[in-house]
């Protein structure tokens, strides 16, 4: 199943968008998808655990398998990513998903400050304080089913609805969808690009804006630990599953059918070809 395999109106957007890859679609389910990329199960550590001494970090440590990263490996193979309580790859996910929470102590230094002669420190945030602030604002849900489940768009069942709906592409088509978020909403500010690891801004961010009752595209890719994951250029751009509804029914009514966006398509033409797509 690709892009064909899609409904006319999700292909026509996909086309004009230049998109050889079509989106994955990310929902919660009971069921655990077969022929799918998981991280490898370990034990989830929690504060309780933490503040007893029992995690073991350099095993943990070792155990990091990044969102980012088996969703590429799917990508590219065309398969479901999937995560749970045990096949959290990170612990970083482990929260953004809804698995983890608090998130533990260890983690806040570590992408902050770090732990003098213990844990050298990410530096995205400028110290432990914020970051305790940044995790208590993006507060993620519980996840609401066992399986956490990315997948191509066109995979999903008919009784099957994604929550958020991502895109993976270069900034020439990026542009096409950030001015249709605004066409199909009216929101002059539709799209957001909060701080967050790659694995937040596909899903926990979108989400919380709904939560806020905001309908919101989010701009993402930005982590410089998730950039390895991603193709020269490439960013994310995730969409609640209501606004890609309104973009795929609504794209030939916009700018996209002008010729200001058939000068953009040639852009991407020669983008292809310069990376050898």
């Amino acid at each position: 199943m690709a892009i064909q395999d899609n409904p006319p109106e999700v292909r026509g957007l996909l086309e004009v968008l230049g998109l050889l890859e079509e989106p994955m679609g990310v929902h919660y389910t009971e069921l655990e998808p077969q022929g799918a990329i998981s991280p490898q199960p370990y034990r989830l550590p929690t504060v309780e655990m933490e503040a007893r001494g029992e995690v073991d970090w350099d095993e943990t440590f070792a155990n990091f398998s990044c969102v980012i990263g088996n969703i590429w490996r799917a990508r590219k193979k065309g398969v479901p990513a999937y995560f749970d309580q045990t096949r959290f790859g990170c612990l970083g996910a482990a929260f953004f998903l809804g698995y983890l929470k608090p998130q533990l102590e260890t983690i806040v230094h570590y992408v902050s400050t770090g732990i003098p002669n213990i844990l050298e420190g990410e530096c995205y945030l400028e110290s432990p304080e914020v970051t305790r602030q940044f995790y208590e604002t993006i507060d993620p849900r519980p996840a609401p089913a066992r399986f956490c489940v990315f997948k191509p768009l066109s995979q999903f069942a008919p009784d099957e609805e994604p929550e958020v709906v991502i895109f993976f592409a270069r900034a020439e088509s990026i542009s096409g969808l950030n001015q249709l978020a605004t066409f199909v909403t009216n929101d002059f500010e539709a799209v957001q690009s909060p701080f967050g690891a790659g694995c937040a801004n596909i899903l926990t961010w979108p989400l919380k804006y709904l939560h806020w009752g905001l309908l919101k595209a989010v701009l993402g890719g930005w982590d410089p630990s998730d950039r390895r994951f991603l193709k020269p250029d490439e960013i994310t751009f995730a969409v609640p599953y209501e606004m890609f509804q309104r973009m795929a029914a609504r794209w030939q009514e916009s700018f996209l059918t002008k010729q200001a966006w058939a000068t953009v398509r040639k852009k991407i033409e020669l983008s292809r070809k310069k990376w050898g797509e």
